[in-house]
């Protein structure tokens, strides 16, 4: 069976699934388009130029007829779980007859944690859906089937977002939404601070915001005017400790309620975009209710549109097993060539590469097929050595970032522990750990911690094969990783792109699939 499925809205996506394989998912925001994209043209004539034969089940991800998830209903929709929640019809594609399936985006997100997860399903899991609007948990039974248990927090990510949104001068009242982008600001932002509790000013403006019914919009600043945290600066030391306060606060709240009810022993499946933020995962996993915590790769609505496929296999099929890689994007287009009069092009030798980036040189690497999910993992990234605070801050200039915003370091699973306190293999980069080096200063945030990528050999050997032969130049088996990409848009694909891009921020060099190339002296 082959089961083309489209996410639409943003992080709109397009993914194929045959025989329980998923042959790709390809996301709107990648090759340079704009972040959070929704599903273009471009990218489903991309698809379906993948596809050598027509596919037997069209699955649409429910979305909204609108702007906010409580706006009419496309398909599905947004919300629910039960058998209400999923479609099937007859439909015709390029007039051939097709299953048409839909199920709701809050089905998405729980089966993009079931079906990619590896542990085995014949066992019933609790589930956790934390995203913009969605903030419940649920059971799955060792059948797959879904029920909701208690809504916990409505809107908890755009929650988590407006205490960036109430603190920036440059936020407008009169915005619809918080940013998308502000949420991982935060993140960062929220590891400057103390550890203590929240003071009588914090408290107020977290009940406020937490207190909320209804979908958060802009217009929410003009009720909070008289806040001490209004307009003060998203830099400044009061508003750096109130984000982990509200950080915290939100957090608690769900802990709570899986410690009191959550009893059973299961393991623990968390989709929705909370799923990128590394400190409540770490907590997740270290928080000794669960034998097992799962987070896919792409969490956020980026992977919706597998969500929908496996939710579709199993509908049809009655399995959700998935045989997937993260390297499941599309190939690197090489559309143009390197000028031979101003670049060097030669052979990639990962020792060459390697002293390279010893010596201090910053590189673009573009190898296979893109990463699902936002972060990049080892194919589409800017790489450099880990020790200088020097080099964190012309990352920075390089990606036109905010100057406290960490870089990430990628290192051998094998030897992760000599480095990073945790011990427990992160390939998605999703959990912060301990830095236990005082030489990583590249990669180590503030107050001491890193968001770390552990690199398989077999999964991504060239980046394994860059990692060994750095290790023995240098005693260190890690790098800097982040993604290859403009501000404000999805990875860079192409030659092009990241010739203009290397040119215009002032990459040291590249390594395109089986080239090294560096500019002429």
């Amino acid at each position: 069976m082959l089961i083309l499925s489209l996410k639409e809205g943003h992080d709109g996506a397009v993914a194929a699934v045959e025989d329980g394989k998923l042959l790709f998912s390809l996301e709107a925001e990648k090759d340079s388009f704009i972040r959070y994209s929704g599903l273009t043209a471009e990218v489903f004539a991309v698809a379906a130029d993948r596809l050598d034969k027509q596919p037997d089940v069209i699955a649409l991800s429910g979305w909204i007829k609108g702007t906010q998830a409580t706006d009419q209903p496309s398909r599905s929709g947004y919300f629910g779980v039960g058998e209400s929640a999923i479609s099937d019809e007859a439909g015709r594609f390029f007039g051939k007859p097709v299953r048409v399936f839909s199920s709701t985006h809050e089905r998405s997100h729980i089966m993009t944690s079931y079906g990619m997860s590896a542990l085995r399903r014949d066992q019933p899991f609790y589930g956790l859906v934390w995203e913009g609007n969605i903030g419940s948990f649920y059971r799955i039974d060792e059948h797959g089937e879904v029920t909701h248990l208690k809504e916990v927090l409505n809107h908890p990510g755009n929650k988590y977002s407006y205490g960036f949104a109430l603190a920036d001068p440059e936020f407008s009242a009169h915005q619809e939404f918080v940013r998308f982008q502000d949420a991982g600001k935060q993140m960062a932002l929220a590891g400057f601070a103390e550890d203590r509790s929240a003071t009588p000013a914090e408290q107020e403006v977290i009940d406020f915001i937490l207190g909320q019914k209804k979908v958060i919009t802009g217009n929410l600043k003009d009720r909070m005017t008289d806040s001490p945290f209004h307009n003060i600066g998203v830099e400044s030391d009061a508003y750096k400790s109130l984000a982990a306060r509200l950080s915290n606060a939100i957090f608690d709240r769900f802990h709570a309620y899986a410690r009191e009810h959550l009893t059973e022993g299961l393991p623990l499946l968390i989709s929705g975009g909370c799923g990128l933020n590394c400190e409540w995962n770490r907590r997740w996993r270290e928080c000794g209710l669960f034998p097992a915590v799962f987070v896919p790769p792409c969490p956020n609505d980026s992977g919706s549109a597998i969500g929908t496929a496996i939710d579709a296999q199993h509908f049809y099929t009655g399995s959700a097993d998935l045989d997937w890689d993260v390297y499941a994007g599309g190939e690197f287009v090489e559309d143009m060539e390197f000028d031979p009069q101003r670049y060097e092009i030669r052979p990639v030798h990962y020792g060459e590469v390697a002293r390279y980036l010893r010596d201090g040189n910053i590189i673009g690497w573009a190898q296979g097929r893109w990463e699902i999910g936002p972060r990049a993992l080892g194919n589409r990234s800017i790489l450099a050595a880990p020790f200088t605070v020097e080099t964190t801050v012309r990352l920075n200039k390089i990606k036109q970032r905010e100057s406290y915003r960490p870089i990430a370091p990628i290192c051998l699973e094998q030897e992760a522990s000599r480095w990073f306190g945790g011990g427990v293999p992160d390939p998605y980069m999703l959990y912060f750990s301990q830095v236990e080096s005082g030489e990583l200063r590249a990669v180590t945030h503030v107050d001491g911690t890193a968001r770390t990528q552990t690199i398989d050999p077999t999964t991504n050997p060239e980046m394994a094969d860059l990692l060994t032969c750095f290790g023995e130049l240098t005693g260190f088996s890690v790098l800097c990783n982040t993604s290859l990409n403009y501000s404000g848009r999805g990875f860079i694909n192409r030659n092009s792109d990241l010739i203009a891009y290397g040119e215009l921020h002032g990459l040291d060099g590249y390594v395109v699939n089986d080239a090294f190339i560096t500019p002429r002296r």
